[in-house]
């Protein structure tokens, strides 16, 4: 076993690059001669097809955090991490049957023009420039750096800064294109990235299958999986006892069992996945029946996710309790990295791409983002109102360099110290403390006609108190021994809060104030959307793939139950 790789894992990585390089060329020449407009740029408006849209979801989504990440959890919590990827699919579904209508019969392209149309524009502003810090800072920095750690760790460990910068050029080369680019080579990136990842799928149950006696058998090997470590093939973490081990409560905290299905995931899904501009552009510039399908397409391939990131981690887990994985460099964020030790010359190299095109899709489509919401939410609106459609153009290219410059320059030596608690729990800490007052905010904003403005800035900013008050003192105000779930936290010594559980409260606390400050104000207000029950509807095809959507999840629980 060897993390060096070959000349044809190189070769294979090259095709790789050439290939997507080339198709995002051909794309970018095509839209230079037959776009020429501001919202073409951004949007591809009216220009992606319903694949597209739903390979850039997944393409964008699907990161350095999930491949490493969510494998770790896989090797810590076993299949329970599983409920992120297929409640997402029913996320998805939510979003494309009630979030995108609304969106697309109000003409919305971001998503401080969604609160500026709805509340005002002091709510805009404030959210677009939380937005932008968020995505440059937290979002862009995080997928940069575990990335980079990840792919220099399989590279001999010696090259971190220069694929930093390799990742942010390739990026860079692919994002100042437009949408329509980002989107398209997004359909490659997706590809590869499946494929890369079922091959080291297939190569983690063969291997266990061989250690195991059953030879080059994936089939073998998953039931060696479940039959090694059956705990990891619960979809519920049990509540601790006084009893329980330190692992467990550690397992509980992470994902707390029933309540995190009736509290944070949804919100964590909902808000990600709905209220996102990093999502859900890829829809806004489409039709309705397009955009619905790209996105339920979307929520298919979510199904898949499980089997490509968090399947090598129980493997590893598997053979690591067994003695037949000796070393795990970096704790269980190397479990990923372990099985790709496993992979023969070439595939190792494909997979690696896999990693790269995960990576590099997902910095693209952020910077997008970010130049999208800079350049029409606050240049176009306070810097140079009158700038024309190429202006906006070269202002959004030139928001690209500058985010992605940004994003280097505070990785390049960890300013923001995202490896000292790791990449995934960099994005879930930082993010999720802002997620149940941006969910209330659009939630009520899209279906109760009487929230009003002040309630949305106060929901924001609640939200945001809240998630501190559960997180960090409510064991101490509350008790230990409350309906609150909590459970001792030996290794720091104290009572916690599970995350998940924390959202739910802040949630739902946040969506009590907001009714009570909006029942307070005008009963009639001029600025709520008008819904109209026939862009609900939907067509006999979309109503086939949701069934189809949901059956699958329903047996997958059922088996995992």
């Amino acid at each position: 076993m060897s993390n060096n790789l070959a000349f044809a894992d190189y070769a294979v990585f090259i095709i790789y690059f050439i290939a997507v390089s080339v198709y995002g060329y051909t794309i970018y020449r095509k839209r230079e001669r037959n776009e020429h407009d501001a919202k073409a740029y951004f949007l591809a408006e009216g220009t992606l097809t319903w694949w597209a849209i739903g390979a850039s979801l997944i393409a964008s989504n699907i990161s350095a955090e999930q491949f490493i990440g969510m494998s770790g959890e896989g090797f810590f919590l076993g299949i329970a991490v599983a409920a992120y990827e297929w409640l997402a699919a029913i996320a998805l579904i939510i979003v494309a049957v009630w979030f995108i209508p609304v969106y697309l019969k109000n003409k919305i392209y971001t998503m401080p023009q969604f609160l500026k149309t709805r509340y005002n524009e002091s709510t805009a502003l404030i959210m677009a420039v939380f937005w932008l810090f968020l995505y440059v800072f937290v979002n862009l920095t995080s997928i940069l750096y575990l990335g980079a750690v990840a792919i220099n760790g399989l590279a001999g460990g010696e090259y971190l800064h220069v694929i930093m910068i390799g990742l942010a050029v390739f990026a860079l080369i692919i994002s100042l294109g437009g949408m329509k680019v980002v989107a398209y080579t997004d359909v490659i990136q997706v590809a590869v990235l499946i494929i890369g990842g079922l091959v080291t799928s297939y190569i983690a149950l063969t291997t266990v299958g061989q250690y195991f006696g059953f030879g080059h058998d994936a089939i073998a090997g998953f039931q060696v999986l479940m039959e090694k470590a059956p705990e990891h093939f619960k979809m519920i973490i049990p509540k601790p006892s006084a009893t329980s081990s330190q692992l467990e409560i550690d397992k509980y905290l992470t994902f707390p069992g029933l309540m995190s299905y009736l509290a944070g995931i949804w919100i964590i899904n909902l808000n990600y996945w709905g209220c996102n501009q990093y999502i859900t552009q890829r829809a806004l510039g489409a039709d309705l029946q397009t955009a619905r399908t790209g996105i339920l397409f979307a929520g298919f391939l979510k199904l898949l996710m499980p089997l490509i990131v968090m399947l090598p981690g129980i493997a590893a887990y598997v053979l690591y309790q067994n003695g037949h994985l000796p070393q795990l460099v970096g704790g269980k964020d190397g479990a990923y990295s372990a099985m790709l030790t496993f992979l023969p010359t070439g595939l190792k190299g494909l997979s690696v791409a896999a990693l790269t095109a995960a990576i590099v899709a997902s910095l693209a489509g952020k910077v997008n983002s970010i130049s999208t919401i800079y350049t029409l939410d606050v240049h176009k609106k306070y810097i140079q109102k009158d700038a024309s459609d190429n202006h906006q153009v070269n202002i959004g290219r030139y928001a690209v360099f500058a985010a992605m410059l940004l994003a280097v320059l505070f990785t390049w030596n960890d300013l923001l110290g995202i490896g000292g608690v790791g990449g995934f729990t960099y994005i879930q800490k930082y993010t999720g403390f802002i997620s149940p007052g941006v969910f209330a905010m659009f939630f009520l904003g899209m279906f109760w006609k009487r929230t009003t403005g002040t309630a949305a800035i106060v929901g924001v900013i609640a939200g945001f108190l809240l998630s501190v008050l559960f997180n960090e003192f409510a064991p101490a105000l509350f008790g230990n021994e409350t309906l609150l779930y909590t459970a001792y936290n030996n290794g720091k010594g104290a009572f916690e809060i599970p995350f998940h559980i924390c959202m739910g409260l802040s949630f739902a606390f946040t969506m009590l104030l907001m009714i009570a400050i909006s029942m307070a104000g005008p009963k009639v207000n001029p600025k709520a959307f008008e819904l109209d029950t026939e862009m609900f509807k939907l067509k006999p095809q979309t109503t086939v793939m949701i069934v189809i959507t949901l059956l699958v999840i329903f047996a997958l629980y059922a088996k995992f139950w």
